[in-house]
């Protein structure tokens, strides 16, 4: 037969052992510091008969041990709970980081009693601390409270709420580590959509003419809105880059920005892209997806290419935009969304209506805002500013230092563009990298290209030249190289001529302010050197 004793015994160790697996499995069960704590605070008074509990965390910024978390006190006690180093029972057990034990704190001058929780005139209390150490390092306090009994053994109590503030001590450190993770991915969220914000704003898209200007104007107007926008004109006109501005100079520019191209997908797997489908929707559909809408849900959604969806897509579209909710892919629950639209086309959508191949309402839906982005033809005025951002982005990616002549430009200028900037920029990065010298030449230009460059040459010169102009021209390497810098001087004084000398009007035909006009007139020196009437210099071949 055991003894009373051993029976005791036994009886203690399946209670702690019983303690430190529930401590355990509720810190097992969430990354929740505050849920978790109050759970082992509530085990170690169920279990091991702790009346109050507290767990106090030291902050090094405030260089103080206050109360995080306590059982048996109100939160005007628990408030009360501050310590600083050396400061009481807790502020000892925090400076040296070894367990103190008092049997009746109503007789330990310094047990402090800050948060006057405790009745001490009744039956002795006994205090129990130890310290909560990660890596060596104590980081906080547990304390319990218990009634003294003769046959309490606080080396035990000791020994289990070492175990249990040890374990306190790792899921400290852990939350600790996921909430700098999380805070350094929100400072990275931040970064990216200013860069973003930054990277999209309108003065940084190419273009100064007045067609563009009036495309920024616009711009700035919608995108205050939510209002749906229809961007219409050619491929490679930029149509993306406008919508990309329009949602990041938008109240939604902390949302997503989602695209979709509605050309590239067949019709089965557009509506599961739009949508999203359930498991088991389809042959493949082994789970759930979300759809584009879900996925751009409080910020924007660009269609590309709206013209190219099948006829069964477009009601389904249309009811989305009339009611702000769908059903995905083989499902029946409703989904809600707040998702402002983005379309874009390069097709005629009035002459799809007529050919029954675009649903008319839906074109009404689309249509609140139409925004009209002209080809690079009808804003030529553009093209030197466009093949100097290109000429620089494609020399720092291919780290070369290429520049390009003036009839090199000429050519550009005559040139029709029917691909518009993407094919100018696919262009200016050819000759950037399959150039052998860092100057461009007309024989360098694309087939295309060289045909406008071939014309040009047919052309007599305006300007006449002196022979000893001619000898320096063919003797010098760098002769004939006209910058960019040139070519806008140039047309600033084409402009000027045309406007008899008002540099306002000037202005209106370059399509920039008068002020933006100014500051290029005083920039390349021709305030006083211009004359009405008085002919332009020639252009560096």
């Amino acid at each position: 037969m055991p003894r009373p004793s051993d029976r005791r015994q036994l009886d203690r160790r399946v209670l702690e052992l019983t303690t430190l697996y529930e401590v355990s499995k509720i810190l097992g069960s969430s990354l929740d510091l505050e849920q978790n704590l109050t759970g082992i605070l509530r085990i170690l008074n169920s279990f091991m008969g702790m009346r109050k509990g507290t767990i106090l965390l030291y902050d090094a910024a405030t260089r103080e041990l206050s109360i995080r978390l306590a059982v048996g006190m109100t939160p005007e006690e628990v408030a009360r709970g501050k310590y600083q180093k050396g400061e009481g029972i807790l502020g000892k057990v925090m400076q040296h980081g070894l367990p103190m034990v008092i049997p009746d704190i109503g007789r330990e001058p310094q047990f402090l009693d800050r948060t006057r929780s405790r009745d001490l005139s009744g039956q002795p209390i006994a205090f129990i601390a130890v310290p909560i150490k990660v890596g060596g390092e104590t980081i906080g306090v547990l304390s319990v409270d218990r009634l003294f009994a003769q046959d309490t053994s606080f080396e035990e109590d000791v020994r289990v709420l070492t175990i249990v503030s040890s374990l306190i001590g790792q899921t400290v450190n852990l939350q600790q580590h996921v909430m700098r993770e999380r805070a350094d991915l929100l400072e990275q969220t931040r970064s990216l959509q200013q860069a973003l914000r930054t990277r999209y704003r309108l003065d940084n898209i190419v273009g100064q003419s007045k067609r563009m200007q009036e495309i920024y104007q616009a711009v700035e107007q919608v995108s205050q809105t939510r209002a749906t926008v229809l961007l219409r004109g050619e491929s490679g006109t930029g149509k993306e880059l406008i919508a990309r501005a329009i949602h990041y100079n938008s109240p939604r520019v902390a949302g997503p920005f989602v695209k979709l191209n509605c050309a590239a997908l067949p019709q089965t797997l557009l509506e599961s892209e739009l949508f999203g489908h359930e498991r088991g929707a389809f042959t493949g559909a082994s789970t759930a997806k979300k759809g584009r809408f879900e996925l751009a849900d409080s910020g924007s959604l660009f269609l590309d290419e709206i013209g190219d969806i099948p006829m069964d897509v477009q009601v389904k579209l249309l009811r989305v935009l009339q009611e702000r909710s769908f059903e995905r892919v083989g499902g029946t629950k409703t989904i809600a969304v707040d998702v402002r639209i983005i379309a874009a086309t390069n097709q005629d959508l009035e002459a799809a209506i007529q050919q029954g191949t675009f649903r008319e309402d839906l074109y009404y839906r689309l249509n609140v805002v139409p925004l009209l982005i002209p080809p690079l033809r009808e804003r030529r005025e553009d093209i030197p500013l466009l093949v100097e951002h290109f000429l620089a982005k494609a020399n720092r990616e291919h780290n070369r230092k290429v520049r390009i002549t003036g009839r090199v430009l000429q050519a550009m200028l005559q040139y029709g563009w029917p691909g518009n900037v993407r094919e100018l920029e696919n262009c200016v990065e050819r000759m950037v990298i399959m150039s052998r010298r860092r100057l461009i030449l007309r024989e360098d230009l694309p087939l295309p290209l060289e045909a406008s460059g071939a014309e040009l040459s047919e052309r007599p010169d305006r300007h006449a030249h002196t022979p000893r102009e001619h000898t320096t021209r063919r003797q010098s390497p760098d002769a004939g190289i006209s910058s960019l810098r040139d070519m806008e001087r140039h047309q600033i004084l084409q402009a000027l001529t045309r406007a008899g000398g008002v540099q306002a009007k000037a202005a209106g035909l370059l399509g920039i302010t008068p002020r933006q006009l100014a500051y290029r007139l005083r920039k390349y020196g021709i305030v006083r050197g211009f004359q009405v009437g008085g002919g332009l210099p020639a252009l560096p071949s």
